[in-house]
């Protein structure tokens, strides 16, 4: 029989959560770059550098509005998960399922009029980065952080620190490219369903963290 991964303590469907709303990260940023018009749903970081460019007139023609967007709408998300589970502390389950709702409303946005182009999609963008921006507040799995986790990998490999639950922490690296495939071949073959593959795993997410726990003991 294998041994568990994962450091003492740690239940494993804390990780295949994670692993899952890593895939969802990956998808909801592949979709609103393609498809919303050359900005990310959840890496911030990246839509500060868009929106520097554009205001020299760099990039991508027009993104200056679609960069705002996200980046309010991101923080406004974080600022409802910082309500949610700080102020009145709702349990996970339900935050989850907030995020979900909002990508769910994304795609059934984009499936009623799905379209290649970068057009005025700012509706669908506020939907998304504030599910990302939620995401963000209450599971670190938004691409934003996934810089750091890599960074962090490297070293440890580098210095021959590696432990059994960096495993995991490298899943949710694949998982993040995983989604981001699986987005982009939908938007290739079934383009009215690209914004459900975001959907998809964070609903299996919601799903694992809603199954009761047993108490720990000891």
């Amino acid at each position: 029989m294998s041994t568990s991964p994962l450091p003492a303590g740690r239940d494993p469907r804390d990780e295949w959560a994670l692993l899952l709303l890593s895939a969802a990260s990956g998808a909801a940023d592949a979709f609103a770059f393609i498809c919303v018009g050359q900005v990310f749903a959840g890496v911030m970081t990246g839509n500060l550098v868009l929106l520097g460019a554009s205001a020299t007139g760099a990039g991508e023609h027009g993104v200056a509005p679609h960069v705002i967007t996200a980046l309010v709408s991101y923080g406004v998300g974080v600022m409802c998960g910082a309500w949610m589970s700080e102020r009145w502390r709702w349990p996970l389950p339900v935050m989850l399922l907030i995020e979900v709702a909002l990508l769910a409303a994304g795609a059934v946005l984009w499936a009623l009029d799905p379209t290649d182009s970068g057009g005025d999609r700012l509706g669908l963008l506020v939907l998304i980065s504030m599910a990302m921006g939620i995401q963000g507040r209450i599971r670190t799995t938004p691409t934003n952080y996934f810089t750091g986790t890599l960074t962090t990998l490297v070293s440890r490999v580098t210095l021959r620190s590696w432990d059994r639950g960096d495993a995991w922490v490298a899943g949710r690296l694949i998982a993040v490219v995983v989604g981001a495939a699986v987005t982009a071949l939908a938007i290739r073959l079934w383009p009215g369903s690209a914004a459900v593959v975001a959907v998809v795993p964070a609903m299996g997410a919601l799903l694992i963290e809603s199954v009761p726990r047993r108490p720990t003991q000891g």
